[in-house]
């Protein structure tokens, strides 16, 4: 499959592209050259130009783009920030799927985040239950996103699939704060698990039309914060990075 990584140059497209290589043809889009050896467009989600060369021969595509990241409890925002998360986050977004379903590419995954939840929850019990309440603007427009990707798979019949991640991870990073003292509201996730999980969702949203679902995508192989039993079932997901030899060992 030939697969647009939007973002990709940033930290989660980073640890999840060579991954993604093993099974799909990858170009990244980004204002930013990507660390791997990857076919590269050079441009903003912002530009529909560039969105139109980038998604030109792509099967599918993955949004890993943001702008402005906050966490999940101030409610504290600048302008500035205000005006680059609604301009990625929302317009971009926006125009990245307007764009894919005019060329019929109808299926793909959006980033999205557990900030679009306030973070001083214990416990997550599921994607359709916990409110969209995230304090800051960041939060905010992710939250908006998954309304414009719900209008555009009830709208243009496309597939598609938000993963809510938290604590993406490289597998060093990983390990260290898994040791750590837990950080509320953030549960740290394996680059490794966080590309299966998009493994997985490629092959969730092919084939129908009009679909959107939420998924929790978290390294809690217990379910003790967040409960990943959706991705389990309907993408037949789970982390494993639990599994792997402590950073000292």
């Amino acid at each position: 499959m030939n697969v647009l990584l939007v973002g990709g140059s940033g930290l989660v497209g980073t640890c999840i592209t060579p991954y993604l290589q093993r099974h799909h043809s990858v170009r990244v889009l980004d204002i930013a050259p990507p660390r791997h050896d990857v076919d590269f467009v050079e441009g903003s989600i912002t530009d529909p130009a560039a969105l139109r060369r980038a998604l030109d021969g792509m099967d599918s595509f993955i949004t890993v783009v943001m702008k402005g990241g906050q966490g999940g409890f101030t409610r504290d925002h600048t302008a500035e920030l205000a005006i680059d998360n609604y301009s990625v986050n929302c317009l971009g977004l926006h125009l990245l799927l307007l764009t894919a379903q005019e060329m019929e590419i109808t299926a793909g995954i959006h980033t999205g985040t557990m900030s679009a939840h306030h973070r001083n929850r214990t416990w997550y019990p599921s994607e359709d239950s916990v409110p969209l309440d995230g304090p800051n603007v960041y939060g905010l427009t992710k939250g908006l996103s998954e309304q414009i990707c719900r209008y555009f798979a009830r709208e243009f019949q496309m597939n598609l699939a938000v993963f809510r991640i938290t604590g993406p991870s490289p597998r060093e990073r990983y390990l260290e704060r898994r040791q750590a003292e837990p950080t509320l509201g953030v549960v740290p996730t394996d680059e490794e698990d966080l590309a299966n999980a998009y493994l997985a969702g490629l092959e969730f949203v092919q084939g129908g039309g009009g679909r959107f679902d939420a998924f929790f995508i978290a390294g809690d192989e217990t379910s003790q914060q967040v409960n990943i039993s959706k991705a389990r079932a309907l993408l037949g997901w789970e982390p494993r990075g639990h599994l792997l030899p402590a950073a000292d060992d």
